[in-house]
């Protein structure tokens, strides 16, 4: 017969000796990497509000907001009528169109009332 097995012993959080050491290592790793990444972050935006603070002192902000907006109005402007000499060409090209199929059909009806029908009528 074999032999019983020892009964299973659940971890509990508040049962530090039964944990592995290994995790304690890792856990206080990750710790210090997100304090690291925390503190980067920190930093990093700190340094950026103090560059942007200084910005104005670099250069004329008022000039290259206004400048910004007339471009955007501009390249909206052209784009405008960009899109309107598009369709522009558009509509010319279905009045070609529409020109030729006239031609087409005219001549056909024409031909068809001029050349005699080969079957008689009744």
């Amino acid at each position: 017969m074999p032999e019983p097995r020892p009964p299973l012993q659940l971890l509990r959080p508040d049962q530090p000796e039964l944990q592995p050491r290994r995790r304690r290592r890792r856990r206080s790793r990750a710790r210090l990497r997100k304090a690291g990444l925390g503190l980067l972050l920190i930093l990093t935006g700190s340094g950026i509000l103090l560059l942007l603070l200084r910005l104005p002192r670099w250069l004329d902000t008022l000039l290259l907001l206004s400048n910004a907006v007339a471009y955007l109005i501009r390249g909206l402007t052209e784009l405008g009528l960009g899109l309107l000499q598009l369709l522009v060409v558009l509509l010319l090209v279905l009045l070609v169109l529409l020109a030729l199929l006239l031609l087409l059909g005219g001549a056909a009806r024409l031909l068809r009332a001029v050349l005699p029908s080969r079957r008689p009528d009744a």
